[in-house]
């Protein structure tokens, strides 16, 4: 026992060793003296918009210096390539936006006969949609109908354009309708072609249980094989704007008839060799297939991509 008390001894009076010893303050609470941090938590809101914002940037980005590699390239060629006498072949980006621009002559009817265009455009794409996926729809019902429509499909795909023209324009006259059809029948082939092998990509197990659960062809079309085809729909809509882009222009370069369409005055520009209204109109039809081509790229990524993202959850 005494033993114990020694060694308790000397922490009895530890605080006296250096001095008298003072009464201690009494502790603070463990919580208060911690001292307190606000940590602003990002609103959900504002980090997707940020997360939105730097992936349309880093698509915008290689586009934007594109567009800066072709003005380079312009400069390049117009003041090293060709000599003065022979500049007016390719005059630069600065002299065609300082001699149209500001033209009502020449900018007024650039803007109506690209709404021209548009329009005949927009028309064809929708007649092309409308068809291709009837066509592909049926043919993947039928195999007898695929063995005898598909054939069809190349021949329209595989035929130049060009030596159709003049047979549609004496059946349909050289207006609005002869550019239509123009415009479907170089639209129309993406369309059949990608939704019929969207249409046919269902696996084997999952008509399997369609069959085991006695759907009709009905359920089977809109409940399997349209769902399924979805992807393929949206490539084949893809590349079927920017065709019809292509195909209106095709039509309003061969059928004068009718209000002018932006094809129509690359045909006059080119004939007169005005050549300041030539560029500013090709620039046009460049941007008009690029918006084209984008819009429906963004609408393929956001529906499809919002339909896996659903499905995958």
């Amino acid at each position: 026992m005494s033993q114990n008390l020694a060694l308790k001894a000397p922490t009895a009076v530890s605080g006296s060793a250096t001095g008298p010893s003072t009464a201690s303050p009494a502790p603070r609470d463990a919580a208060a003296s911690v001292p307190v941090t606000t940590t602003t938590v990002p609103a959900r809101g504002s980090g997707r918009a940020a997360r939105v914002a730097r992936a349309a940037w880093a698509r915008a980005l290689p586009i934007i210096a594109a567009l800066l590699g072709i003005v380079a390239i312009w400069y390049a060629v117009s003041y090293l390539l060709l000599s003065e006498s022979r500049r007016f072949l390719l005059p630069p980006p600065h002299q065609v936006v300082a001699e149209t621009v500001g033209n009502e002559k020449v900018i007024g009817p650039m803007i109506a006969a690209l709404g021209q265009t548009i329009t005949v455009a927009l028309i064809g794409l929708v007649i092309a949609v409308v068809i291709g996926m009837g066509w592909a729809i049926v043919m993947s019902q039928w195999t007898m109908a695929e063995k005898i429509l598909y054939p069809y499909a190349v021949i329209l795909q595989t035929i130049p354009i060009l030596a159709l023209t003049p047979l549609i324009g004496i059946w349909m006259g050289y207006g609005l309708p002869a550019r239509i059809v123009v415009c479907v029948i170089i639209a129309v082939f993406p369309m059949i072609s990608n939704t019929l092998f969207g249409l046919q990509s269902a696996t084997p197990a999952a008509h399997d249980l369609f069959t085991l659960q006695k759907a009709t062809k009905w359920q089977r079309m809109t409940k399997l094989m349209l769902p399924a085809a979805i992807p393929s729909i949206f490539t084949g809509l893809r590349q079927s704007a920017g065709l019809a882009v292509i195909g209106a222009i095709v039509g309003d370069f061969f059928f004068q008839q009718g209000s002018q369409g932006i094809g129509g005055l690359l045909r006059t520009y080119t004939l007169r060799l005005n050549m300041e209204p030539l560029f500013l109109a090709i620039i046009f039809t460049a941007l008009f297939g690029v918006i084209v081509f984008s819009i429906f790229a963004a609408l393929d990524r956001l529906v499809v991509g919002r339909l896996f993202g659903v499905i995958t959850r």
